[in-house]
């Protein structure tokens, strides 16, 4: 008897559990909405802490899926109907699916950085998101000013829309403090004169080399790490961005202008993630992502049978614990699978 998997998102968790899926003869349909498969992956260049280019996670996934995957790109689930023991899927393209197993794996959106006015973002010239700058160092664009200029200081915003009670977000988005430390590596190294600061609240560095990695932006590249609070931007007539910082540690304000000025955005719940959790009754929790069955002994999978979990869709993951936690939800399928 054939058994089919679907798995809705081909991001780095999507395309994981898909491939382990396979492997173990499952037959698996790989539904993602956009043109291609990778999701935030694609537009990374290097990645935390080794700096190896992102293209060669992503061109690793891509040959472990090889042909044994039917993917099916630009499709985005419009119902979702559960039987007894399986689901039917309606797609936008007016095509249904039938399936025995429901995997979960859409990932994340980055957090928007208008919504914090008093940065500036998207009102002043020179605010980026670490985002967009990483998609200058990607691209290989020059790194410049809006005006074109070199940048002699270059400020770094720890925690923007995560840890952050006025934007609704009390978690910690967990990478964004070594993207930091990373970014600020990377500016050095193209402009060594350059000044880098890091504004922070305090700095989390929870797996492993990442501390290392903040020692040496410390003492080989002589970044300046500020524990402080950028509490408003304004604009200067040559486009710079005066701030104004509560240093933490001193209880002192401070004021500085810098080139420059880049946000460390932090993921929030995707809105297809959320839509789908609703068509299927699944519980979310305070943070807005979805709750697996267990947190700590059923962790991809949920409440309801044959619906599984993988990846940023329960809260903010690493790319090394995405594809882990795909490799744990491709065996719990196999297993449930096997007692059809």
């Amino acid at each position: 008897m054939t058994r089919t998997t679907v798995i809705i998102g081909g991001g780095v968790a999507g395309m994981t559990a898909a491939s382990r899926l396979a492997d173990l003869g499952e037959q698996v349909i790989l539904l993602e909405r956009e043109e291609q498969v990778g999701g935030h992956l694609r537009n990374w260049d290097r990645l935390f802490p080794n700096r190896r280019p992102g293209y060669e996670v992503l061109n690793y996934l891509t040959e472990e899926l090889g042909s044994k995957v039917d993917i099916r790109c630009l499709q985005t689930v419009t119902t979702i109907f559960s039987g007894e023991r399986d689901f039917q899927l309606q797609l936008a393209s007016g095509k249904s699916l039938r399936c025995d197993a429901l995997l979960l794996a859409t990932g994340f959106d980055l957090f928007d950085a208008r919504r914090k006015e008093e940065y500036g973002y998207a009102i002043y010239d020179n605010v980026i998101t670490s985002a967009e700058l990483e998609e200058l160092f990607r691209s290989g664009a020059p790194i410049t000013t809006r005006q074109g200029k070199v940048p002699k200081r270059v400020g770094f915003v720890h925690c923007v829309g995560s840890r952050d009670e006025k934007a609704g977000n009390l978690y910690c988005s967990k990478v964004c403090c070594v993207t930091g430390v990373k970014q600020a590596i990377e500016i050095k190294e193209l402009f060594p004169e350059a000044e880098v600061f890091g504004f922070y609240m305090d700095l989390r560095m929870f797996d492993r080399h990442f501390e290392e990695m903040y020692y040496e932006a410390q003492q080989k590249w002589d970044i300046n790490f500020l524990r402080g609070r950028v509490s408003e931007c304004a604009e200067n007539q040559d486009q710079s961005i005066v701030l104004k910082i509560e240093d933490t540690l001193t209880s002192r304000p401070l004021k500085m202008t810098v080139d420059l000025l880049v946000l460390l955005v932090g993921f929030v719940p995707s809105p297809e993630t959320l839509r789908l959790a609703a068509m299927l009754d699944l519980p979310v929790g305070e943070d807005r992502f979805l709750e697996p069955a267990d947190e700590h002994t059923k962790s991809t999978l949920t409440v309801k049978p044959g619906v599984f979990l993988a990846g940023a869709v329960k809260g903010p993951f690493s790319i090394s614990n995405a594809i882990a936690d795909a490799g744990t939800a491709a065996l719990q399928i196999h297993a449930y699978l096997k007692t059809l």
